[in-house]
């Protein structure tokens, strides 16, 4: 006999041990397998979030020096302080 299937016998010894009331989140627990398990195959893998915006700055500029005085003088008034464009 397979392990696996050893394995199934001891979880269905083990489901028909546990109480009536526990049934019911074993049912909810398992419908929760079944979905994640349906979900990951039907879908692609997503990138996590904080790797997918640790990109947002990246420009392919090297040298930004020159341009940095002229980028915080379009978005700094000096007298009101910080200001979107679109107020302007």
């Amino acid at each position: 006999m397979s392990n696996l299937v050893v394995q199934k016998q001891e979880l269905i010894q083990s489901i028909n041990a546990l109480p009536d009331e526990a049934l019911i989140e074993l049912a909810n627990f398992l419908e929760y397998l079944q979905y994640k398990t349906r979900h990951q195959k039907t879908s692609p893998p997503q990138q996590n979030f904080l790797l997918s915006i640790a990109a947002l700055g990246q420009s392919g500029e090297t040298d930004i020096s020159d341009l940095e005085e002229e980028i915080l003088c379009n978005e700094i008034d000096p007298i009101h302080g910080w200001n979107s464009n679109s107020e302007k």
